[in-house]
């Protein structure tokens, strides 16, 4: 059984612990490999060759640093079947899906290799008499990725093709539940020409984890999953004096109201509740249906639902299975619990046949209606195929009910009403809004994060917020030699 390593100085590095946990097929639960675990010695040794890395990659140039990044990025291109198989092999999801999650990791890459327009300064000559200031922004040294398992490329791709192109050194940590992703990319780096020691990988838990939010040597965190943990991260990341940006949970609310296309709502419904499993940040789980909509958009989408093949993601299936074991029961049991409350299970996805092993993760597609806002089912971050229906009466009532909502991740409104969609994405308190597309997920030109408990920190991923956060800026202020400027003077400097 394979053993799945650290990424060290430019090659695998098995590590002093001896500390593993299991990986696992979730379409077959066949263990099918053991990932280690570092220490807080393994963790260090990986960091140093980070910090070791830096200072000659933040003096390469930006234009062989770019012909690096392109050199990545046609690779990854090529290569993209391979690093799919992989998601899919340990993570589940089908293997379009997890197609798709590479492609999206790709745009950012893109965006990368245009690194020079991100990061560079302004120069203003004679701002007092013949003194010029003029602005840099410079790399912050090594800093850490710390991603989760629902995506194991795209989420890392956030963040450290931003951080690379800009000159820093990275440390990734990827989820101990799929972890194989995090080598595949080490190893394109590699063989794209990084240098040694600019691009590492830690394998590990919580011990991992601890050790790059307090070395002093890490300058910057990344970090995707649950907000309980982002709030820990971003705690005690700030409190040992680095920059973090930590994206946390989301319970993203739907609005269908009376005037939508209720064909086209119920196709993104089905399509944004129940892709991957409903293990995405941005999947919808909750649909706020307006009015007297309510049964025939329930209707509509129990139809679709129905006819979703769920089973092992490499054979010819819409859903793949839950991730762990474990989790899916998790899932089940709200399951269970919103149907004690009183809420209608309209679709049952708990004795699902699925087309593949029987000890694999399975849980079909489960619509619950008449939903309370006070059920656990509402209330909780599920992350799995579970999609609830609240009924409300009015646009306002809607409205109050996502704004109130802790999490502000993302959100979508059906209609064909342009007054009240343009009234909704001015008035709705979260970060990413679409109008009848029901995944808002940016461009990587655009930032992606969100409000309230799904973001901590004052900085989204990717974007010019991105480029921004991997530099952090010096102003130089110039003055050549003059005779006329000769003499003492002790008073505040004034422009003249």
């Amino acid at each position: 059984m394979q053993t799945i390593a650290h990424w060290l100085d430019g090659k695998p590095f098995a590590g002093t612990s001896s500390a593993t946990a299991p990986v696992t097929n979730p379409a077959t639960g066949v263990v099918t490999g053991q990932v280690a675990l570092a220490g807080v010695e393994d963790a260090r040794a990986v960091i140093a060759s980070a910090k070791a890395a830096f200072p000659e990659w933040r003096d390469t140039s930006l234009a062989r640093r770019t012909q690096i990044l392109f050199r990545f990025r046609e690779l990854l291109n090529e290569r993209k079947e391979e690093l799919a198989k992989l998601i899919t092999a340990e993570h589940g999801k089908v293997q379009s899906d997890a197609l798709g999650e590479v492609n999206r990791g790709l745009e950012v890459v893109e965006f990368a290799c245009g690194v020079p327009h991100l990061i560079k300064g302004g120069f203003t000559e004679n701002a007092s008499t013949k003194v010029d200031i003029f602005s840099i922004r410079q790399p912050l040294g090594p800093v850490a990725v710390i991603s989760p398992f629902n995506f194991p490329a795209m989420v890392p791709m956030w963040f450290f093709p931003i951080a690379i192109a800009a000159g820093n050194t990275v440390v990734l940590k990827p989820s101990e539940k799929d972890p194989s992703s995090s080598l595949w990319l080490a190893e394109l780096w590699h063989e794209a020409g990084l240098p040694a020691g600019v691009f590492n990988v830690l394998q590990g838990d919580k011990v991992a984890v601890d050790e790059l939010l307090d070395n002093p040597h890490i300058k910057a965190v990344s970090f995707v999953g649950s907000t309980p943990i982002a709030k820990y991260v971003y705690q005690r990341g700030t409190a040992s004096g680095k920059r973090v940006q930590a994206l946390g949970g989301a319970k993203n609310h739907m609005v269908v109201l009376p005037d939508a296309d209720l064909d086209l709502a119920a196709d993104a419904v089905v399509n944004a509740g129940f892709g991957s499993a409903g293990e995405r940040c941005m999947a919808i789980s909750v649909v706020l249906a307006v009015g007297a909509v309510g049964d025939e958009l329930v209707a509509k989408i129990t139809e679709r639902a129905k006819t979703i093949k769920t089973g092992d993601g490499t054979r010819d299936t819409d859903m793949g299975p839950l991730v762990t074991r474990e989790h899916r029961d998790r899932v089940a049991a709200y399951i269970d619990a919103g149907e004690s409350a009183g809420a209608s299970v309209v679709l049952d996805g708990r004795g699902i046949q699925a087309d593949g092993a029987a000890d694999g993760f399975w849980l079909g597609p489960t619509v619950l209606d008449h939903v309370g806002t006070a059920m656990s089912v509402y209330t909780d971050e599920i992350f799995g195929p579970v999609l609830s229906v609240v009924r409300v009466d009015s646009y306002d009532e809607a409205l109050q009910l996502v704004n109130d909502n802790p999490y502000g991740n993302g959100t979508a409104i059906f209609t064909n009403d342009g007054g009240a969609a343009r009234r909704f994405h001015n008035e709705v308190e979260v970060g990413m809004v679409g109008i009848n597309v029901p995944i808002p997920v940016p461009m990587a030109y655009y930032s992606f994060g969100g409000w309230k408990n799904s973001l901590f920190g004052d900085s989204h991923a990717h974007g010019i917020e991105g480029a921004h956060f991997f530099t952090r800026g010096k102003a130089v202020t110039t003055r050549w030699l003059d005779p006329s400027h000769g003499g003492l003077e002790l008073g505040f400097p004034q422009n003249k």
